[in-house]
């Protein structure tokens, strides 16, 4: 019998065929037993102290028997790809013969170089196992554990011929934190008979759930993104190897069955070739023959798609490799009730190692045309990218280098090759200078990535998302940029070597009179913050002047900060500015008079003293995790900012006058209560600042606190005509009357405070809801407000475009002696959305400068 109908054939069939509810009094319960298994490797129980899926393991526990594993085995290499977060590693297992493991290397390489020839070069495969990205779906990283044990214990001609055929990585855990928070939560609420009560307490994570990372991120959606450790570990080992396929183990609601890819047809990414979806069928016919044999629902082609290319499954669809979804229904704990009987978690992880064993088997079964389709992508690729149009794309920013700089870190991780500018370059009516512009070409291994990444698509053939419908990173980084002709590419000087992005040395020269730093860099609100954390007492300039330094005169813009040696400053510290503005790579000048050539003088009442903000960040039950670990982060990494969280339950016994700043994410605050209701209000009289994204801005209307009115649910319903609509056309609606995520484009108003350090009037937000607010009566209180024909990229319905263009989406006024902001999109949105988070810098601040009464 053939090594791929062996493999099929056995797994899984230990436990009883078709059940829900399973239990294990081995680790080989889960394993085929027609295999002989080296007694001197250990299992898995054998250092956890009981069989997988008796309780959730820890990820230090994963671990550790990993690294057991790799000691006693010949056929495993483990490595630290890095750290989480929490500072937990994040591992890597190299899985071959020992033969292979011996010049693993030097077949990584012969592998990666045949990508790109035509004679095939004889390496085996490459396959990347990655489990348990959400860390409240733990099936696959327990499955993960016993699929490397099989691979390092498993004796006979059928694994070895596996192992020396292919090379496997395994992630065990591609979200630690998670993990952990979620194995913990299970297992403190496991008693020693079991409750399968869906209302039982094991079964309802608390707030946050163990589904996000340390800062209650989504990791499935960053490997585009790049934002957090764990992903851009990832993706260097990722490029490292270029697998052939690599498979994401997840897990969905307690009532479905079992989920492989292919997903819906229709959307699929445009930029994925329809040969991915034919080889996702042909492994797919492996995970059903061994379900079938277990005797275990599943389904495919619908639930899920494969268009977003910032996920596990979809990301290597744009480098030839094939991406595949797996998708368990899942226990949430030991044991539940579903609609098919009681599910336990051994029978959650029972069919990921079942998967696991056939993605084995399949890839096996068609190495040859899995080789052939990734040699082939890569000179398709070429053909395609010759034959466009376009050249590449200009990319420029000279105030923001900061800025500018977080997004070239994102390309190059990606592998994508950038080029530089040997002089100035004049195009559309603009110069591009060479100091600050860089070159994006097309002709390169990357390009579908690029021409997604760049994409302001706003059609499409199936207009239903699950996830985004668009990622541009220059509009998300408020970045300039120019798709630029393939008749204009030869005009360009082009050069190997990129600019040094930069403001130039500070000069601060001791004995000066003052000293100032530009407010445009995205690094200087963490600069403020640690100079006011310091002791510094620094003022903001509500309007553009122009100063006297020791390099001549200056035009500073609104919003630049200034030290003025007049006031009691901190010992040396000149010297501490010196430091931090070199590690925040600020420009610091030295002015040389009080007395200014141009706009007030720095003694004016105008110069407004900054306060060190103290920030309380409501989460908890009720409101979005994800919306407010994304404003934590940027407060956290970016600002360096100390935020207190406190619960939305807990807010009634939190004393509100010691906090300068109250920020509400998304969330239903309408159980707050009209006390505390009245206690935020008075407070906010009082001089606090209210920062209200989408939902709770519209309660904050509600409250009457901020001035902006919302157009209702019913009236956004009632945009779209309903007459003669079929009952299988309620899909197609529902597409139509949501927004995934989509850029709109707004107009600001750059004299207003909020948009100080922001030079461009044109700004892009991600928008995910259909929230929207009209336009208010008084004047000086719209900060931004939504073009005409808003959509920039991705897909909004053509009624709700027309509904929300021209609506305001960004209000700011004073209460009182306090302001109130509201905001109806994601300022910070996974944290990579750089070009509104500046947003909230700005309101921590500058809200002192924001006088228009509302």
């Amino acid at each position: 019998m053939k090594l791929w109908k062996t493999l099929f054939l056995v797994a899984g069939l230990a436990m009883t065929t078709g059940a829900f509810a399973v239990q294990v009094s081995s680790d080989l319960d889960y394993l085929p037993q027609d295999v002989t298994y080296d007694p001197a490797i250990p299992r898995p129980e054998a250092v956890l102290g009981y069989p997988v899926g008796t309780w959730h393991v820890r990820h230090d526990q994963i671990v550790s028997y990993l690294y057991r594993l790799a000691e006693a085995s010949p056929r495993i290499e483990i490595e630290e790809m890095g750290r989480s977060h929490e500072q937990r590693p994040i591992l890597l297992l190299t899985i071959s013969s020992p033969d292979n493991l011996n010049k693993v290397d030097s077949l990584r390489q012969a592998h990666l170089k045949s990508l790109h020839e035509t004679v095939p070069q004889d390496t085996p495969l490459m396959l990347w196992m990655g489990y348990s990205v959400h860390g409240n779906e733990p099936s696959g990283a327990n499955a993960g554990l016993l699929v490397a044990y099989y691979l390092a214990a498993a004796q006979g001609p059928e694994i070895d011929k596996l192992l020396s055929e292919a090379v496997i990585l395994l992630e065990p855990a591609l979200n630690p934190d998670g993990l952990s928070r979620f194995a913990q939560w299970a297992n403190m609420h496991k008693g020693e008979n079991l409750v399968a009560d869906a209302n039982h307490r094991e079964h309802w994570e608390a707030w946050p759930s163990g589904r996000t990372n340390h800062y209650w991120f989504d990791l499935n959606r960053d490997w585009l993104l790049l934002t957090h450790p764990e992903s851009r570990a990832r993706i260097a080992q990722y490029h490292r190897w270029r697998p052939h396929v690599l498979t994401d183990f997840h897990e969905m609601g307690t009532d479905s069955t079992f989920f492989f890819q292919p997903g819906i047809p229709s959307r699929k990414n445009p930029w994925t070739p329809y040969a991915n979806v034919e080889l996702t069928n042909a492994l797919g016919e492996f995970h059903a023959a061994a379900l079938d044999r277990n005797k275990q629902l599943y389904f495919t082609q619908e639930g899920f798609d494969d268009f977003y290319y910032g996920k596990g499954s979809t990301y290597p669809d744009a480098h030839g490799s094939i991406g595949i979804l797996f998708e368990q229904a899942s226990s949430r704990g030991h044991l539940q009730e579903s609609i098919h009987g009681p599910l336990s978690f051994p029978a959650t992880i029972q069919n990921q190692v079942t998967t696991s064993l056939s993605t084995f088997a399949g890839a096996l079964a068609n190495a040859d045309t899995l080789k052939q389709y990734q040699r082939g992508f890569a000179n398709e690729t070429a053909k395609i990218a010759k034959a466009d149009e376009m050249s590449g794309y200009l990319l420029s920013e000279g105030r923001d280098s900061s800025r500018f700089r977080a997004l070239l870190d994102i390309l190059k991780q990606h592998q994508i090759q950038l080029m530089g500018l040997e002089k100035d370059v004049e195009r559309n009516g603009r110069t591009f200078a060479a100091s600050q512009t860089v070159f994006v070409p097309l002709a390169q291994p990357q390009y579908r990535l690029i021409k997604s990444i760049f994409s302001t698509r706003t059609s499409f053939k199936d207009n239903t998302f699950y996830d985004v419908s668009n990622w541009n990173l220059p509009l998300a980084f408020n970045i300039d940029y120019q798709p630029v002709e393939r008749g204009f590419w030869r005009k360009l000087p082009l050069m190997e070597q990129l600019p040094v992005l930069g403001q130039g040395q500070s000069d601060i020269q001791p004995q000066g009179y003052a000293y100032a730093f530009s407010w445009q860099d995205s690094n200087a609100p963490r600069l403020l913050q640690e100079l006011l954390e310091a002791g510094f007492m620094v003022k903001a300039a509500s309007s553009p002047f122009t100063a006297l330094t020791t390099q001549g005169k200056v035009a500073f813009e609104s919003g630049t900060m200034v030290i003025p040696s007049a006031l009691k400053q901190p010992q040396d510290w000149t010297a501490t500015l010196a430091r931090a503005a070199e590690d925040a790579g600020i420009r610091v000048w030295t002015l040389e008079s009080g007395l200014t050539p141009e706009g007030n003088d720095l003694g004016s009442r105008s110069m407004d003293l900054v306060e060190l903000p103290k920030v309380l960040l409501v989460g908890g039950e009720g409101t979005s995790q994800y919306e407010v670990g994304e404003i934590w982060h940027y407060l956290d990494q970016r600002v360096g900012l100390p935020a207190t969280i406190v619960d939305m339950d807990k807010l009634a016994k939190v004393g509100l006058e010691d906090y300068s700043h109250l920020i509400l994410a998304d969330g239903n605050y309408s159980d707050l209560g009209e006390d505390l209701s009245k206690d935020i209000e008075a407070w906010i009289k009082d001089g606090g600042v209210l920062l209200a994204q989408k939902r709770a801005a519209k309660w904050a209307g509600k409250q009457e606190w901020l001035k902006a009115s919302f157009v209702s649910d019913k009236d956004i319903k009632g945009a779209f005509v309903t007459d003669g609509l079929r009952y299988g056309d309620r899909e197609v609606l529902e597409g139509k009357q949501r927004i995934a995520g989509a850029v709109f484009g707004a107009e600001l108003d750059v004299s207003h405070p909020l948009a100080f350090g922001i030079q461009e009037t044109d700004i892009a937000f991600l928008r995910n809801s259909t929230l929207a607010m009209y336009a208010p009566d008084k004047p000086f209180i719209t900060v931004s407000r939504y073009q005409d024909k808003p959509l920039l990229a991705g897909y909004a319905s053509e009624e709700l475009q027309k509904l929300l263009g021209g609506k305001v989406n960004l209000v700011a006024h004073r209460l009182g002696k306090g302001k109130v902001i509201g905001v109806t999109d994601t300022l910070a949105f996974r944290g990579y959305w750089y070009g509104t988070s500046r947003f909230i810098s700005n309101a921590l601040y500058l809200a002192d400068f924001i006088d228009a009464e509302g």
